[in-house]
């Protein structure tokens, strides 16, 4: 078993409108965040996993998900799976539970157009 506390997460900034909350398990398998969403990620442009799946719990509030062309409206207690090479962006004000699989690491995520 493997628990990490609130004490123990990390922090990032990803942009003016988002916030990762990081629960480091140091496992390769999987991992998990909370992200507070308030306006667009990214900024412009789409955003792309090249290797990661990410499932996305809606805690909180409301917002869109937009994906390749694919326009979904999304609100508290909606699920959805992105899934490796999708091409999106987040719009809203939302708190969203999101694991990974494999572990999400930077390297493997990119901003594209």
């Amino acid at each position: 078993m493997k628990i990490i506390h609130k004490d123990q997460t990390k922090v990032y900034k990803n942009s003016d409108a988002c916030t990762a909350i990081e629960y480091p398990l140091g496992d390769k398998d999987i991992n998990g965040a909370v992200i507070e969403l308030d306006g667009r990620y990214p900024d412009r442009g789409r955003t792309v996993n090249l290797v990661c799946k990410e499932m996305a719990y809606i805690i909180k509030g409301f917002g869109k998900l937009v994906i390749e062309d694919k326009e979904t409206e999304l609100r508290e207690g909606d699920l959805v799976l992105i899934e490796v090479g999708e091409k999106f962006f987040w719009e809203g004000n939302m708190r969203i539970f999101m694991p990974c699989t494999p572990a999400w690491y930077p390297e493997q995520h990119k901003e594209v157009e």
